[in-house]
């Protein structure tokens, strides 16, 4: 058995954490946006979902990294309400959709996340979203349905811009919020679960940089 002689060897051994693991307890947060045939999780379909990763730059700045998104079948046996699918404007069986089954789907984007945890060193990712309550109960249904085991995502904990941009900008609406936060909003492209992702991801990174630089003075 090799002893360890010198406090660097020993440091070396101890597994290296990036700064985010530090900023949030231990949780990566990840952004996710979903688009639904409806309300319950349970009944209506997931259409489409897409995820933000986030890191910290060389300033400190916590920005979006990498988005990750997926067009979803509906699932066996799921409703689809008409009032829904005119709000999103998504067909669900729109041959060019090029949707995946929902286990396919989810493994696409838990994957890249999963890893992600694994090598910022921290504990599990955490779920940022708009509402995100709405989000996280399609995802943690979907996940029973397809059976995974590993679902990378904080049970019930999340990370709320409704409510971070209602305390910063008095604006709980995200296209409200995200042009006082001075983010460009298109609203053709609203409701693109890729779309609204990353404009999340930039409300909720504005809100936190801005916290930060005040906190610090």
């Amino acid at each position: 058995m090799t002893r360890l002689r010198y406090p660097s060897q020993m440091e070396e051994l101890i597994e290296h954490k990036d700064p985010i693991a530090s900023r949030f307890r231990g949780f990566l947060p990840v952004v996710v946006d979903v688009e639904t045939a409806g309300f319950e999780c349970e009944r209506h379909a997931l259409l489409e979902i897409a995820a933000v990763t986030l890191k910290i730059n060389n300033k400190g700045q916590i920005e979006p990294d990498k988005t990750y998104a997926a067009h979803v079948e509906p699932f066996m046996g799921s409703e689809l309400d008409p009032k829904a699918l005119e709000f999103t404007g998504i067909d669900p069986y729109h041959p060019f959709r090029m949707a995946k089954p929902e286990r396919e789907a989810l493994d696409e984007i838990f994957k890249p996340i999963r890893k992600l945890v694994k090598k910022t060193g921290c504990s599990r990712a955490i779920l940022v979203g708009h509402n995100p309550i709405f989000d996280l109960s399609f995802v943690k249904a979907a996940v029973e349905r397809c059976d995974i085991k590993r679902n990378p995502f904080h049970q019930f904990s999340t990370f709320d811009t409704a409510t971070l941009g209602g305390l910063a900008y008095g604006q709980t609406v995200l296209a409200r919020a995200a042009q006082a936060a001075g983010i460009q909003w298109d609203h053709e492209s609203a409701h693109s679960a890729a779309y609204d992702a990353e404009r999340t991801a930039e409300l909720f990174c504005i809100i936190v940089n801005s916290w930060d630089r005040y906190s610090k003075g």
